[in-house]
């Protein structure tokens, strides 16, 4: 059950650093509901992440975190924010999703 929190905590990572990027193109009150959005994402994520290392070690739980957050942002980036896609972008996402599979395989 833990792991599904880390998840969702890690979606909310990716909703947060979303927000971030939209308020960046907006304006006025628009801007204002995304800084609100970003605001509600961060405390769901990091009170999720509290709740995940209850049980799961910290180093894992933290990078796993983190690397949600990262290839989930990559993703908005490219699909949202019209980011350019490269090969390397694309492999070193993968890898980055191989590295988080494999700390969910090896940890306890």
């Amino acid at each position: 059950m833990n792991w599904i929190i880390l998840i969702v905590a890690g979606l909310f990572e990716v909703g947060f650093t979303s927000c971030l990027g939209k308020a960046k193109e907006t304006t006025g009150s628009e801007m204002y509901w995304w800084y609100v959005g970003f605001l509600v994402s961060l405390v769901v994520s990091m009170l999720l992440l509290m709740k995940a290392t209850e049980s799961l070690p910290m180093g894992t739980a933290y990078a796993v975190w983190t690397g949600i957050g990262a290839v989930g942002t990559v993703l908005i980036g490219i699909f949202v924010f019209k980011d350019p896609t490269t090969f390397w972008r694309l492999f070193f996402i993968v890898i980055l999703i191989g590295s988080i599979i494999g700390l969910k395989v090896v940890s306890h």
